[in-house]
Order: C-alpha cells, then structure tokens, then sequence
C-alpha cells in the first residue's frame, strides 16, 4: 500500500513545503519593516498597528482562510485559491513575528542606542544596524517555535480545497479504509520538523554571543 499512496503523500508534502516557505520568506521581512515603520511612525498610527496585531491573533487562522476566500467576494474581491492562503498565512504570522520582535527589541539595552546618538548615527542606522540584528538573536528561539507551528498549521488549507499532506493522508485513508497512511503523514511531519528544528538549532549556535 505505501508503494501506491507515497506518491500522493510527497505531492502533499511538497504543496506544505510551498506554503511554509513561501510564507517565511514573506512574513518575517514584512514583521522586520512593519515593526520598523512602528517604531518610526510615532502615535499616530501606533492604534492601527495594534488593532491589526489583535485581530490577527484574536482570530482563528482557519477563520481568516475562510472569510478571504469565501467571504471577500461579498465585498467585490475575489482573489484565487493559492492567493487566499498566501495572504491569510502572511498577514497572520507576520502579526505574530511583529510581536516577538517587539519583545526582544524591549530587552536591547537603551543605553545602545543613546551611544549611537552621541556619535551621530541616525534613528534608521541604529535599528537596522544595532538594534534589530541584537532583537533577531534574542528572538531566535520564539521565531523558531513560530516556524514549527507553521509547519503545522499549513494543514489548514485543506478547508480551500488545497491538496496538503493531510488531505492527501485522508483521501488514502477513504480508499483503503485503514488508518495507516495517518502513520506515514505523522512520520512526514515528524521528519520535516526534525529537519528544520536542526537548523534553527545550528543558525541559533552561529548567532549567539556565546
């Protein structure tokens, strides 16, 4: 039986991998400039930032699939299927990337940033270039259990009808009435996190001080 559903199963991993990947690569240099622009932009639009960050996090990732691409059409947008995802999956991780930099940017030592005044360097200088490369080390291991989780939560797109590693586990499950693909998913899921907890693991030992 693993002989004929392995191929379905690796189709489905490779659907999870775009998504994980493709969300990376979107949501944590978006959190980087949002949380910069935060920093930047005074009170005056500090609300905006904070209403986004609750809505993101105060609702189901499930529930913001579902209402960009069942519910916008209503509002006049229509966007396809692999849009819907990447825009619920970005907007919802970078909100809570935007969060973790916040945490670690606070535990920078403020007196950093004082010295760079005294010796001319500009607001934008001292963040890029002294403040947020400290933030990213200090925030390295909630970054890390953020990519895990989305390693995970990209099953959810099955409710669009995206055919996921899950999806793909079920539709095995349904035509050889056996619980055993679950296995192979789980072992699928197991070995993808494994892989990327090792190299959080080597990018945290390389980053840090000690």
């Amino acid at each position: 039986m693993l002989r004929q559903i392995l191929p379905s199963l690796l189709a489905g991993a490779g659907v999870t991998l775009q998504v994980f990947f493709l969300t990376l690569m979107l949501s944590l240099p978006l959190a980087c400039l949002l949380q910069a622009l935060q920093q930047f932009s005074g009170r005056a639009l500090k609300p905006l930032f904070r209403g986004y960050i609750t809505l993101m996090r105060g609702t189901p990732l499930l529930l913001q699939l579902m209402f960009i691409f069942f519910g916008m059409p209503y509002l006049g947008l229509t966007l396809s299927r692999e849009m819907s995802i990447y825009i619920a999956f970005t907007l919802n991780y970078t909100a809570y990337f935007i969060e973790i930099l916040r945490g670690a940017l606070s535990a920078v030592d403020p007196g950093q940033a004082e010295a760079g005044k005294m010796l001319g360097f500009s607001r934008r200088y001292i963040y890029f270039r002294i403040q947020l490369p400290q933030a990213l080390r200090t925030a390295m291991p909630s970054i890390g259990n953020e990519v895990l989780n989305l390693v995970k939560d990209t099953s959810l797109i099955y409710v669009l009808g995206a055919s996921e590693l899950l999806k793909a586990g079920r539709s095995a499950v349904n035509t050889y009435a056996t619980a055993l693909p679950f296995v192979f998913v789980g072992i699928l899921y197991l070995a993808m996190c494994g892989g990327f907890s090792w190299i959080l693991g080597r990018i945290e030992k390389r980053i840090s001080y000690y």
